[in-house]
């Protein structure tokens, strides 16, 4: 049994331009690459809930846009610098404070 190097997969140099910078949109037609990237694991070892992770996240982050109003806290920009870790994270996380929009509070109470 061999094991995925999701890792360096996605830091291919030969099969992505700029590797290391966070670019979101090279995943919008992942079904058409299938083997580009692994966010879930492949084979036997494959995350059983991929699928429902998927569609649970659009939904989430569909609901925290609708129903709050964001700002940053202090108003500077926000330092996307990245390090590291168990998962990617950002150097500096991000503080922001959220409001609930006039018209989902009867929704959301």
């Amino acid at each position: 049994m061999r094991n995925v190097n999701a890792w360096a997969i996605h830091r291919d140099p030969t099969m992505w331009s700029d590797p290391t910078s966070f670019k979101p949109e090279r995943f919008e037609n992942w079904k058409s690459e299938a083997y580009t990237h692994m966010p879930f694991g492949m084979r036997r070892r494959a995350c059983p809930g991929e699928g429902l992770a998927q569609r649970v996240m659009a939904v989430t982050l569909g609901s925290f846009i609708q129903c709050f109003e964001w700002e940053k806290v202090d108003g500077k920009d926000i330092d996307m610098a990245e390090k590291m870790h168990t998962m990617m994270c950002r150097v500096e996380p991000i503080e922001a404070m959220c409001r609930v929009r006039p018209h989902m509070v009867d929704l959301l109470s």
